[in-house]
């Protein structure tokens, strides 16, 4: 679908129209975009901000959380008059009030199976931004089964995590491939803080490779995981492999 851009959208985007990689012709893309994300805290907060300045058509919005006070210190969308209310409804009201042209749907309960793949199938991208396995593992099995790009993150401490999982490439390891069931089970048995700035900025990055997919730009992270180490400001990629066995991807 070809969406014409107005002579307000032409002003509002010329920053990222002067891009020979984006062009007019990668705006449009990404106004026409549908992008999915899932989890409405530190990672959801700055990507979904972003996203909706940089034009997408349309965000839909996951979380079945209220704004509590102690995500204020790194949930950078919310104030101290919205703690007890929906952070959906929150971000939603934030995103909109910078760029009311974007379509915004949000759901506050959680999606079964059925749901969650309606939902996945209905947008070109999703990002994960939800923060236990468990969540992680299913909407990584949605995607993979409706064909729908991943685009993954994840912050503890002051390390960040990003990589991309594509099923309409051959060569892609899914989120599983990654991560087993047992190794899984034993990350989440504790809780770790994190440094808000750490989670902001891979969900900032979680942004730019949503928008390198749907305006076709530069190379992905796909088969690649990048590792943020705060404390040192080092960054590492890791090469990842998909494997033949996994369950979800694999040619089981």
């Amino acid at each position: 679908m070809t969406v014409e851009l107005s002579d307000d959208q032409l002003l509002r985007y010329s920053r990222q129209i002067m891009l020979s990689q984006v062009d007019i012709e990668g705006q449009q893309r990404i106004s026409a975009s549908s992008m999915l994300i899932i989890g409405a805290g530190g990672l959801g907060n700055p990507a979904a901000m972003y996203l909706a300045s940089a034009g997408v058509g349309r965000l839909v919005l996951v979380d079945d959380d209220v704004v509590d006070q102690t995500n204020l210190q790194r949930q950078v969308a919310f104030t101290q008059a919205q703690v007890g209310i929906s952070k959906v409804q929150a971000l939603a009201k934030r995103v909109l009030a910078n760029n009311s042209e974007v379509t915004v749907e949000t759901v506050d309960y959680r999606l079964d199976d059925s749901s969650l793949l309606a939902a996945i199938a209905s947008v070109d991208v999703v990002l994960d931004c939800t923060d236990n396995f468990d969540s992680r593992f299913l909407i990584n099995r949605q995607c993979w089964s409706a064909g729908v790009p991943l685009v993954s993150a994840a912050a503890i401490g002051f390390e960040g995590q990003l990589s991309v999982y594509h099923p309409g490439v051959d060569s892609s390891p899914c989120y599983q491939c990654l991560y087993g069931e047992v190794e899984a089970q034993e990350l989440t048995c504790s809780e770790s803080g994190v440094l808000g700035p750490v989670v902001g900025s891979q969900g900032v990055l979680q942004a730019l490779e949503a928008l390198k997919l749907v305006a076709k730009i530069g190379q992905p992270l796909i088969g690649r995981l990048q590792v943020f180490d705060a404390l040192n400001h080092e960054w590492r990629m890791i090469k990842l492999r998909k494997d033949p066995e996994c369950p979800v991807c694999g040619t089981h």
